[in-house]
């Protein structure tokens, strides 16, 4: 499982709690979408989680700049994973952005609402924030590539956005690439 966070805004630690911090303790990788804040709250990431993908946002310390790049790609079974902190531009701007990548799965925080957008096979992906919601719930997402499903026996990429609590928010899918 992969566990996806953004927007922790942290000066003490990771602030996991609930069903993010079982995810993040499951997980065979976390990816991170910045606003860690500080390096306290990076370093805690680093000791939860085994492989720790992250980059970094705009309230980030400038420690936690200089030591995270500001976008990445992520290979996961064979699902290529762009992550950044933000892209302006809407919707357009960050299938641009992913597609220019070669991704099949754009991971965004920033605006800390749980949001997953299907663009004609490209998967964008909010997570929303584990830590500082904002006014919407806090959240997270879980994904797994597995075999079967709606794609003719196919595989594919399955993905949930979850509350702390463990409630579900969303369920979403989309057809993994052919290797």
């Amino acid at each position: 499982m992969l566990a996806v966070l953004s927007d922790t805004h942290s000066r003490r630690g990771h602030e996991l709690a609930g069903r993010a911090r079982t995810a993040v303790e499951r997980a065979d990788e976390v990816v991170h979408a910045g606003d860690f804040t500080s390096e306290a709250a990076l370093d805690a990431f680093h000791d939860a989680a085994d492989r720790l993908h992250a980059v970094h946002g705009n309230a980030d310390d400038r420690s936690v700049q200089e030591r995270l790049p500001e976008s990445r790609t992520v290979e996961y079974r064979s699902i290529r994973i762009a992550v950044t902190h933000t892209v302006r531009g809407g919707a357009t701007a960050r299938s641009l952005f992913a597609r220019e990548r070669g991704a099949d799965l754009l991971v965004t925080g920033h605006t800390h609402t749980p949001t997953f957008t299907d663009a004609d096979g490209l998967g964008l992906l909010n997570p929303g924030s584990h830590a500082d919601p904002r006014g919407g719930p806090a959240s997270h997402a879980e994904l797994r590539v597995e075999t079967g499903g709606e794609n003719g026996g196919g595989r594919e990429l399955r993905g949930e956005l979850r509350r702390r609590n463990g409630d579900l928010l969303r369920e979403f899918r989309l057809p993994a690439p052919t290797e």
